[in-house]
């Protein structure tokens, strides 16, 4: 298990952030209530404001609750001290490695990278959906995701800062002797 790294400061400026999802999905209470404003308008019925406000209050607070956790358990951000995935918060120090990007991704039947197969950082059972991971040998030859939805992004601002500690020899082999191929 990755060790959570309590008391860090996280104020320092980003280099990589995603917020998990938008608020603008609350507008989908007000739209719903005013399309069912409409039909009730539309079959005659005048203008009943039961339902309407009805869908306006539950459409809004199931979404602002569903809001509420993506931007907790999937958020990202990266600063030149920590890399925070969700409510979980890891030093830079304890990445030894930025493994390259898969040959064969997740759904294809060819041979998975032995790191897909690691624990995904934060609290989360796995990579969450619309999420791509990214592979990480930590301190003491631990392996496990980074993920993103601009991985790619992450990745490139995620490498130079473990590089910039780590020397060549160490990147090229791990702890163990693992270079991250294939079983």
């Amino acid at each position: 298990m990755v060790d959570v790294t309590a008391g860090t400061d996280t104020d320092a400026t980003p280099l990589f952030r995603e917020v998990g999802a938008s608020w603008l999905w609350l507008l989908a209470g007000p739209v719903s209530a005013g399309i069912m404003l409409w039909i009730e308008r539309s079959n005659g019925n005048g203008w009943q404001i039961t339902v309407p406000a009805f869908f306006l209050v539950v459409v809004t607070c199931f979404i602002a609750l569903q809001v509420k956790a993506a931007r907790i358990h999937t958020s990202v951000e990266l600063t030149p001290q920590t890399l925070r995935q969700g409510t979980e918060t890891i030093r830079i120090s304890e990445i030894v490695k930025v493994y390259p990007e898969p040959d064969s991704p997740l759904g294809s039947k060819k041979d998975l990278e032995r790191w897909q197969s690691a624990r995904a950082l934060g609290e989360l059972v796995g990579v969450p959906k619309g999420r791509t991971g990214i592979g990480l040998r930590l301190s003491g030859g631990r392996t496990a995701q980074a993920w993103a939805r601009k991985h790619r992004h992450l990745r490139n601002a995620l490498t130079p800062l473990v590089e910039e500690r780590v020397s060549p020899a160490e990147l090229a082999q791990d702890d163990d002797g693992d270079d991250g191929s294939r079983w």
